[in-house]
């Protein structure tokens, strides 16, 4: 087991390390130019082009601006601004060509929140679709099963962000029966309600598709012998069920599940920017739109190492979940 963990270990750094790579290339060396749009006209003249190219540090060669940037990952880095001298402590991620804030602290400031919807979206998707899923499996050919099924696809045919544009206007602008997002203060129950709207809109969508992966594998592990063996034997139908079917069916539910969550921790953009929650989607929309790449590049980063994470958890969870399964 820790000699697979240490082999995931190294795998997922370097593919974290791959992403920093491509990803700084694609922003630094290409196209765009970040000093050009920060000037406050139209067109700068090459004197003030100039000036806000060397302020930004644009003005290095490009593998010092990469050997920088990759070494204030670990031990920090120092940066020279109008004359000052800004620490930045390890990871840094750099500084905002906007704001002139510190990256990593922009990010982990609206990171909560993000995790916190992603969370509650989890746990309404994961409750709704694993229960739909069971039954359906359970009725297999019935009318129910028809009802859950193809309600589960109409719902999946429909675009994310016309429903949840329809969630918000109906159920929260118009009439608010759920209240708006609140940022985080001394009241974590207002907080948590305005989380409700997104999380629902989330979790619905997501439990559409949810409900048909748990129908088929719980359908599949039915037919198995050990399962047949269990009921031969006599043993309560609920434990068959839950005991014998569902634990085996859940292991590409996990991998689903995983990939999700580390999506979802990646930054939900559509949702945050529709019902205006402060999280790292909402603001890497933000930072695309100012052309600010260090942003842009830290919230990559961020996303990158949610799902290598996620990825490595699900893995080891293989080994506990199914008992058919050992790690080597």
């Amino acid at each position: 087991m820790l000699i697979y963990i240490l082999r995931r270990l190294a795998l997922a750094l370097s593919v974290i390390l791959a992403t920093l790579v491509s990803t700084f290339l694609l922003f630094f060396a290409g196209p765009s130019d970040p000093a050009q749009a920060m000037c406050p006209e139209t067109r700068c003249n090459a004197e003030r082009l100039a000036q806000i190219t060397k302020s930004l540090g644009l003005d290095k060669p490009l593998t010092q601006q990469f050997t920088d940037y990759f070494g204030g990952l670990f031990v920090g880095r120092r940066y020279e601004y109008a004359g000052q001298t800004i620490d930045c402590g390890a990871p840094c991620l750099g500084f905002s060509f906007r704001t002139r804030l510190p990256v990593g602290e922009m990010i982990f400031t609206r990171f909560p929140n993000t995790v916190v919807l992603a969370l509650m979206a989890a746990v309404i998707f994961v409750v709704i679709g694993v229960t739909v899923g069971i039954i359906a499996a359970t009725r297999r050919g019935s009318k129910t099963d028809r009802v859950l099924i193809g309600s589960s696809q109409v719902l999946g045919a429909i675009p994310y962000y016309i429903l949840a544009l329809l969630f918000s206007l109906y159920l929260v602008v118009l009439y608010p029966v759920l209240p708006a997002f609140v940022p985080f203060g001394s009241n974590p129950v207002t907080y948590l309600a305005g989380m409700l709207a997104p999380a629902i809109i989330l979790g619905v969508v997501y439990a559409s598709s949810y409900a048909r992966y748990t129908r088929n594998s719980m359908i599949e592990t039915l037919s198995m012998d050990y399962v047949r063996t269990a009921r031969s034997k006599g043993i309560n139908e609920r434990s068959v069920l839950l005991k014998h079917g569902l634990r085996a069916a859940l292991s590409p539910i996990v991998t689903i599940l995983g990939l999700d969550i580390a999506g979802l921790l990646a930054g939900t953009l559509v949702t945050e920017r529709i019902f205006n929650v402060d999280g790292i989607g909402k603001q890497a929309l933000d930072a695309l739109r100012a052309d600010d790449l260090p942003v842009i590049l830290g919230t990559v980063l961020v996303a990158a190492a949610a799902v290598v994470i996620a990825n490595l958890v699900v893995d080891i969870l293989y080994s506990y979940i199914d008992p058919r399964v050992r790690l080597s």
